[in-house]
């Protein structure tokens, strides 16, 4: 984190005018949350009063030593004032006490994952005024909630031990629910609080002014707490940016039966429908809503109950929507028949509501086309692509709760969010069963398939953060009961035990015991009307990484141009065809090779016949055999035995084969082209196959396109040598069949001492296919497989933004591939040039290929919408920036 430079710390908002408002700009200055409270209060909605410190004032905290300076400290006192003048209230008075919420508010939403307090200016005697003006069982009840919620966040007091003590008073009382303790209760309740902190040496202050300043070092503190820290991972959030503080006049929605609270979104954030969606409940506060303490009603049900309020939250839903031109999340409040707005913000939505309320926008003249397609996140788009349950399928639905996030998810049952990473990381896919979410429970929810929760509603923090992630999610779910301790669940006479099978249906809230069949969502409607859209605007090719005929078609539907790798050697693991392969291996002539190769080139020719049908009329790149023999070799003691039975050799002579084929770092080692020089008649049988399969679907009419790639080459000659012995091969079969077929012969750009060489190896290729895995790999050494087990603590530490294996690292290899690009296009100008590393279906580095003068990125089927879409914005910002 940098120094600050910016002179203005802190910005006021109160009587309909603000210092902010919510401009990218300002975003960035006073957080998103703080924006828009600028922005409410300048458009003349009812906003509690209050200020905003700015996110470089956190910068300066860590800076600091974690500590606020002086002049900060003034110039909140300062703003205190303003909000007193604003509000007619006094902080620290108990005749006319003002009481603070202190949130925090980085630039972009992080919902949960930082921390609040609420009730912030009370103490002994300030809640003794607060009684006499707000009735007594409000006061106390506000003031024991302060002190649990305060000595959590900001003395680091357990909050299980608060509510331990609050069991203890509602069992000896026989009280279920908290709203039936009395006044008395409370303030025996409050006693206890402060014997309890007393015996644990912690010092509850007792100075409103003290409480102040440290909540907000609470708040900035909470910017690196663990939580936050794993979802700006993974949201791609930089640490450097930090939260600004949002110190706002309290507003009570505890004060009887004529305050509540609630939260709402301007449309179903599920299903994007055009429908007012929300929860409330009287006499709580906002946390109760979020928590899932309580069951919320629908919040249709406040136009029975206060018929003008609701009048007045629909008219401003509305304004608001119409101001932000998108889909707005609500918090409000409801003190004594008065109706405040506590914030607003872009609410989280599903893919499939995002494409419906993009669409709907469109035609509802609300936003255009353009704006429809930026407003969705390319990543968001992968939600759309995970399975559902099939509607076949017979199920035994044991219970139901509320459908929180749509999608389906079956896993092990697991019981905490540790456990959900150990399985994790075990292979396993898990179901994360809790009675209620925590913001501590992110790393867990980030593992599991799915999330089921015995608590809270369709806006607790399950369901909110499920949403955001994707995740499926049932909340809400009364039949459950949990046993964290044994990990078991039950529900009526069902037990599950941790590693039981559990399936989960988040459209529909049902929980299904058992592993339920699961088929891919299809993709219509909405979606096809916003791709249609983003194909009209994109201006660069998307194609796929397939090696199936199976797969060609998956990526085909989704909208695939051509194929940009398919790796032949995955097709060597099917069926019968890795014992001809093993064979070639293993044969210590060149006629013994030819033989075992013979066997394998019908196998070949079949796969390159089903795929070319499956892309007719679109390019092919097939890339020549890759990897190292030894990966197609057993090594299991046992395997090695029932091998060298099938292919009748003796045990000794496999075990000296498959050690003679070892390296040290075979990934540097005896494979791609090099294996095609030494071994000159693998490529030849699999160019023969590419041909012969191409030339009779040719002369059956079809349109097919062959591209031969020649993988891992480093210097000219290599693929010089190559392509020549794969033209004599082409030109005489394509002669034989007597029939006209355009093929071209390139080469995968891995290596850099090839980007680096661009230029002499253009002469001899007809395209290049940056292969950013191997490309990364070299240029960072770093071993793909074996970096993993350290990379997230580099990302962590900031040392780099992003693995690099998943995300393109622009500075390094990006300044290779630029090279690349620009070497190749002196010698061919027209040189058609893509990618097919696992970076062509990342947003970001899409961006860079088409800013970088690519024909075509070519990634996963299952990740073409997102790589369309992606590419689409890309080009919408270079018109804007124009």
């Amino acid at each position: 984190m940098t120094t600050s430079t910016t002179t203005k710390k802190i910005y006021f908002f109160g009587n309909n005018q603000a210092d902010g408002k919510a401009s990218i700009e300002m975003r960035n200055l006073i957080g998103g949350k703080g924006a828009n409270l600028a922005e409410m209060t300048n458009m003349g909605i009812p906003v509690p009063a209050g200020f905003t410190i700015s996110t470089e004032e956190c910068t300066n905290y860590y800076n600091n030593g974690k500590q606020i300076s002086n002049e900060l400290l003034n110039d909140i006192n300062d703003n205190l004032k303003k909000v007193e003048s604003s509000m007619g209230q006094k902080f620290g008075d108990p005749d006319n006490p003002l009481l603070f919420s202190v949130r925090s508010g980085a630039r972009v939403s992080m919902p949960g994952m930082m921390d609040t307090v609420l009730n912030l200016g009370l103490n002994d005697v300030v809640v003794e005024g607060l009684a006499k003006k707000s009735g007594k069982r409000f006061a106390w009840d506000s003031y024991r909630r302060f002190i649990q919620m305060f000595c959590n966040v900001v003395l680091g007091v357990e909050h299980n031990r608060f509510e331990s003590i609050l069991d203890d008073i509602k069992k000896e009382k026989n009280i279920t629910n908290d709203t039936n303790l009395t006044t008395d209760d409370l303030k025996e309740l409050v006693a206890r609080y402060k014997s309890f902190l007393k015996d644990r040496n912690v010092t509850f202050p007792q100075e409103p002014a003290k409480q102040l300043e440290k909540a907000i070092e609470a708040v900035f503190g909470s910017w690196n707490a663990d939580r936050a820290i794993k979802y700006r991972e993974l949201n791609n959030i930089p640490g450097s940016w930090g939260t600004a503080v949002n110190v706002q006049a309290m507003v009570f929605g505890n004060m009887g039966l004529t305050s509540g609270t609630g939260v709402a979104f301007t449309r179903n954030p599920s299903t994007g429908e055009n429908v007012f969606y929300g929860e409330y409940l009287m006499n709580a506060q906002g946390e109760d809503v979020v928590a899932g303490i309580r069951t919320p009603h629908p919040i249709q049900d406040l136009e029975k109950e206060m018929p003008e309020i609701y009048s007045e939250l629909v008219e401003i839903y509305l304004k608001l929507e119409k101001h932000f031109h998108e889909m707005q999340d609500l918090e409000f409040t409801i003190q004594d028949k008065k109706l405040y707005i506590l914030q607003t913000r872009n609410g989280k939505r599903t893919a499939p509501a995002a494409i419906k309320i993009a669409v709907d926008m469109v035609n509802e003249g609300l936003i255009s086309k353009e704006d429809a397609i930026l407003k969705i996140s390319a990543s968001q788009l992968d939600q759309l692509l995970h399975p559902m349950i099939d509607p076949k399928a017979e199920l035994d639905v044991i219970a139901k709760g509320l459908p929180a996030s749509p999608g389906a998810a079956v896993g092990k049952a697991v019981f905490t969010a540790d456990d959900a990473e150990e399985w994790k990381k075990k292979g396993e896919k898990v179901i994360l069963i809790r009675e209620e979410t925590s913001p501590e429970d992110i790393g867990g929810m980030a593992a599991a398939e799915g999330i089921l929760t015995e608590r809270g509603g369709m806006t607790s923090h399950a369901a909110v953060v499920a949403r955001g992630m994707g995740k499926c999610c049932v909340a809400g779910c009364s039949a459950l009961k949990i046993n964290e301790h044994k990990k078991t669940l039950t529900i009526g006479d069902t037990v599950f035990q941790e590693g039981d099978d559990i399936t989960l249906n988040g459209s529909t809230g049902e929980v299904i015991k058992g592993k339920a069949d699961l088929i891919q969502a299809e993709l219509s409607g909405d979606f096809e009307i916003l791709m249609d859209w983003v194909d009209k605007i994109r201006n660069i090719k998307i194609r796929t990484n397939a090696d199936t005929p199976l797969d060609s078609e998956v990526a085909r539907k989704f909208g695939a141009e051509g194929i940009g790798l398919c790796r032949t050697e995955h097709m060597f693991f099917e069926g019968d065809r890795i014992q001809a392969v093993r064979e070639m291996i293993l044969a210590n002539s060149l006629d013994g090779r030819k033989k075992a190769l013979a066997k394998i080139l019908p196998m070949q020719k079949s796969d390159f016949t089903g795929i070319f049908t499956a892309m007719e009329g679109l390019p092919v790149t097939i890339r020549l055999l890759d990897p190292p023999l030894h990966e197609f070799l057993p090594h299991d003691e046992n395997a090695i035995k029932d091998i060298a039975k099938e292919l009748n050799v003796s045990v000794s002579e496999l075990k000296q084969k498959i050690e003679s084929l070892k390296e040290f770092n075979p990934m540097l080692g005896h494979r791609g082209c090099r294996l095609g020089i030494t071994y000159p008649e693998i490529y030849e049988m699999q160019a023969q196959a590419i041909i012969e399969a191409a030339c009779e679907l040719t002369k059956q009419g079809k349109n097919i396109l062959p591209e031969i790639m020649i993988p891992l080459v480093g210097e000219v000659k290599e693929l010089g040598l190559l392509k020549d012995k794969i033209n004599i091969i082409a030109q005489n079969i394509i002669k034989e069949y007597d029939c006209q077929l355009n093929f071209v012969i390139g080469t995968m750009i891995e290596i850099p001492r090839a980007a680096l060489l661009a230029d002499e190896i253009a002469a001899q290729a007809d395209f290049f296919s940056f292969g950013t895995n191997d490309l990364t790999q070299m240029t960072f050494g770093l071993s793909r497989d074996d970096s993993g087990s350290f990379l997230q603590e580099y990302v962590q530490k900031e040392i780099l933004d992003n693995d690099p294996f998943q995300v393109l690292d622009q500075k390094g290899v990006g300044k290779l591939i630029k090279l690349g690009v620009e070497q190749g296009r002196k010698v061919k100008p027209d040189l058609k040039i893509g990618i097919c590393g696992e970076h062509g279906g990342e947003p970001s580095s899409i961006d860079f290929c088409i800013k970088a003068g690519f024909n075509y990125v070519s990634c996963s089927p299952y990740r073409i919408p997102i790589a369309r879409l992606a590419a689409a914005q890309t080009a919408l910002t270079q018109n804007n920036n124009n």
